[in-house]
C-alpha cells in the first residue's frame, strides 16, 4: 500500500518539479512598498499619466537601450535614468507634470508598445530589462549631495564633450573623458550624409549660391566642430548640426557636385554617459559601476 501510494505522489509531483525547474518564461512581476509615481506627458495624446516609479525606469530603459546589451551597460543605463527622471521630479514638482514620453526628455515605452516591438521576444526581453531595473533598485546618482543632471546618448566620437560646450552649463560632473570603446561595438560610429545644395541653404536660412564658402572656426575639446562659417554667416556647431538633422558635430564637410557630404563620427550630444561606450565597457568586463563613475566625474551611487 505505501509503495503504491509513494508511486502515486511521484506522479503528481513530477511534472510540478519539471515546470519549477524548468519553465522561467513568465514575466517577472514587479511588487511596490511604495505609491511613488511619474506623471509623464504622452506627447502624442497630451494625457498625463501616472506611472508607477520602477516601472517607469523599466519603460525608459526598454526605450533607450537594446534589450541585446550586456547586463551591466543595462544596469548603468537604469542608474542613469532613474537619476534623470528624479532630477525632473525635483525641478518641476510645480508643474503638472513631470516629464514626457520623448526624446525631449526620456523615451518610455509602455507594455502595449513592448509587446508590438517584440513579438514572441517579449517575455526575455522584459524580463532581462527588469533584472536591470531590480538589481540596481532605487539607485541614482548624486554629486555634493545632490542629484546630477544625467544625461545620455547614443555613441561618442571617441570621446564625450564638456556639458557647457553643449548646453551652456559647466557641471563638474559632465566633463569629456576617453570614450574609445563605441569604435568598436557602435554601427553607428562612422556615417555619410549627403543633402542637396537647395536644401542645404533653404534648411539653414541662406541665400541659394552655386559657390560655398565653408570655414571651420573652432573645435571643442572632443574634436567636434564648436563654430563653422558658412558664406561668412556664423553657426553654433550644436545649432548647425539641430537645423540640418546631423547626427553629430564631429564631421568633415565638402560639396560634391550639386550636394553638401558629410563624414561624421559620432550620433548624438555627446554629454554624459555613452550608450555604446557603456556597451563596449561591460563586454570588456567592466560592471555598471565602473561604467557610470567613467562617464560621471567623480559622482557616488546613493540609494532612495
Amino acid at each position: 500500500m505505501k509503495k503504491i501510494l509513494f508511486i502515486t505522489l511521484l506522479i503528481i509531483l513530477i511534472p510540478y518539479i519539471i515546470v519549477t525547474l524548468f519553465i522561467k518564461d513568465e514575466e517577472i512581476k514587479f511588487e511596490f512598498v511604495s505609491n511613488s509615481t511619474v506623471r509623464v506627458k504622452r506627447e502624442k495624446s497630451n494625457i498625463i499619466e501616472k506611472i508607477a516609479f520602477e516601472d517607469y525606469v523599466v519603460g525608459v530603459l526598454a526605450g533607450e537601450m537594446p534589450a541585446s546589451f550586456e547586463e551591466e551597460a543595462l544596469k548603468a543605463q537604469a542608474v542613469a535614468a532613474r537619476s534623470y527622471v528624479i532630477k525632473k521630479i525635483i525641478d518641476n514638482k510645480n508643474k503638472n507634470y513631470d516629464v514626457v514620453d520623448t526624446i525631449k526628455n526620456q523615451v518610455y515605452l509602455d507594455e502595449n508598445k513592448l509587446k508590438t516591438n517584440w513579438g514572441n521576444n517579449y517575455n526575455k526581453n522584459i524580463n532581462k530589462i527588469k533584472s536591470a531595473v531590480l538589481d540596481t533598485k532605487g539607485e541614482y546618482l548624486e554629486y555634493n549631495n545632490k542629484v546630477i543632471e544625467a544625461f545620455f546618448f547614443s555613441t561618442s566620437n571617441g570621446k564625450t564633450e564638456n556639458c557647457e560646450e553643449v548646453f551652456q552649463q559647466s557641471l563638474p560632473y559632465l566633463k569629456s573623458v576617453e570614450s574609445s570603446w563605441d569604435k568598436e561595438v557602435s554601427p553607428v560610429y562612422s556615417t555619410i550624409k549627403e543633402i542637396s545644395l537647395h536644401d542645404f541653404y533653404f534648411k539653414l536660412n541662406l541665400k541659394y549660391n552655386k559657390i560655398i564658402t565653408i570655414k571651420i572656426l573652432s573645435y571643442n575639446k572632443s574634436g567636434s566642430i564648436k563654430f563653422i562659417e558658412i558664406n561668412n554667416k556664423k553657426f553654433k556647431g550644436t545649432e548647425f548640426r539641430y537645423k540640418l538633422g546631423l547626427r553629430s558635430t564631429y564631421f568633415s564637410i565638402k560639396q560634391v557636385g550639386e550636394n553638401i557630404q558629410f563624414n561624421l563620427k559620432g550620433n548624438g550630444h555627446g554629454v554624459g554617459l555613452s550608450q555604446y561606450g557603456a556597451q563596449g565597457m561591460a563586454k570588456e568586463g567592466y560592471n555598471y559601476r565602473d561604467i557610470l563613475k567613467h562617464y560621471y566625474s567623480g559622482v557616488n551611487i546613493k540609494k532612495i
